[in-house]
């Protein structure tokens, strides 16, 4: 077999009060040979003996049926934030990455990732402007989310016809922008490990993309081990505090996030995993409702260590001083998790990683205690 098709299972509008909009999208979605199974879960395989040498033409379906075929891998690509990104740079193809939008903060990747990052070209600190990125030179574009007008760019991008015109294939992280879409919730990872594996097929660098599948299953299901004799009623209960998303009106990750999935296998219960959907406003009542055991303090890179250390003080003394909040178990008893959002609500390799330090913190005796938090150096509870 000489092609390879990739499709998505069905969508389903997003109920209630999504931050993000549900949009008709193009996504590079799971096979069609095996996109889902009865308890949501997304097949764990990602093609046949060619797809793993990057056969080609590889042809991906987005949630409506509608086709495209890439006869050969891309040569010039565009992402729209740092989920992709880090994606094609994990994938090895930085060579061909020639922009991005919502560039990555200095330190926001790991290790050397972060160095060949900010190599990348940055076509908009925000949302890439539309004529900026049609005349980008691209011959693909991944977006992350599926409509990124909230995030402080422009409400509209351009049009598939615009995409087409300008010889860009446009496709979509399935993870987070159908995901919302989606009957079922987002449990696990294999929404995000599809995604990566999805990638490899088309950039075809599949070899690449199963051995970074490998690595995160492999951490998840020790996780999985550690834990898996507590009952699911006795797992503590999880409010995961997007504090840069404002204060005034909270917003909960709901159960068709990833931020769900990395809660869930780390052995958390979301306290708003009773909402469909990706992000929703809720109230503060809401949240002293839940009363939860911990709460992580989801804060955004800022840059460097100093300016995130500042940023989670300010939002756990939030939380400690807010009347609403001052009187929560978690804050009482000083359960915080200082790890950014970026680490928990973006799909990539290292959502395994955040579900290791979760599940370290709040197992300890199972799985040896804390690993540190984002720019923080003492460990993952806060003080």
């Amino acid at each position: 077999m000489n092609g390879h098709v990739v499709g998505p299972g069905p969508g389903l509008g997003a109920k209630g009060r999504t931050v993000t909009a549900a949009v008709t999208v193009l996504a590079v979605a799971a096979l069609a040979a095996g996109c889902g199974s009865a308890d949501g879960r997304e097949s764990g395989r990602a093609g046949s003996r060619d797809d793993a040498a990057g056969g080609f033409p590889v042809t991906v379906t987005d949630c409506d049926g509608r086709k495209t075929t890439f006869s050969t891998a891309p040569r010039k690509i565009v992402t729209s934030n740092a989920a992709s990104l880090e994606m094609l740079l994990r994938l090895g193809v930085e060579d061909r990455i020639v922009g991005t939008g919502f560039p990555p903060g200095k330190g926001t990747l790991p290790g050397e990732l972060d160095a060949r990052a900010q190599r990348v070209p940055v076509l908009g600190k925000t949302v890439i402007p539309k004529e900026k990125l049609l005349g980008s030179g691209a011959d693909l574009y991944i977006d992350t989310f599926a409509s990124m007008g909230n995030m402080g760019g422009a409400a509209t991008g351009p049009t598939e016809t615009e995409f087409a015109a300008a010889g860009i294939k446009h496709v979509y992280l399935a993870s987070t922008a159908c995901a919302p879409r989606k009957k079922v919730p987002q449990r696990d990872l294999s929404a995000v490990e599809g995604d990566i594996r999805r990638l490899g097929q088309v950039t075809g660098t599949s070899p690449r993309a199963l051995q970074l599948v490998a690595e995160m299953e492999k951490k998840v299901s020790g996780v999985r081990k550690a834990i898996a004799d507590v009952p699911a009623e006795k797992r503590p209960s999880y409010f995961f505090f997007d504090f840069d998303a404002g204060t005034k009106q909270p917003v909960a990750v709901c159960n068709r996030q990833v931020a769900n999935a990395v809660l869930t296998e780390a052995g958390a219960r979301n306290v708003f995993a009773d909402c469909a959907g990706d992000f929703q406003r809720v109230s503060w009542e809401d949240v002293v409702g839940k009363d939860p055991d911990w709460i992580q303090l989801g804060v955004r890179n800022r840059g460097s260590a100093a300016a995130n250390e500042k940023a989670f003080g300010e939002a756990e003394q939030f939380l400690r001083t807010f009347p609403a909040t001052a009187g929560l178990r978690a804050v009482k008893e000083g359960k915080f998790l200082r790890i950014g959002s970026e680490r928990t609500t973006i799909a990539g390799v290292g959502n395994a990683d955040t579900v290791r330090r979760i599940a370290a913190t709040l197992y300890p005796d199972r799985l040896g205690g804390g690993e540190g938090t984002d720019g923080v150096a003492a460990g993952g509870a806060g003080r």
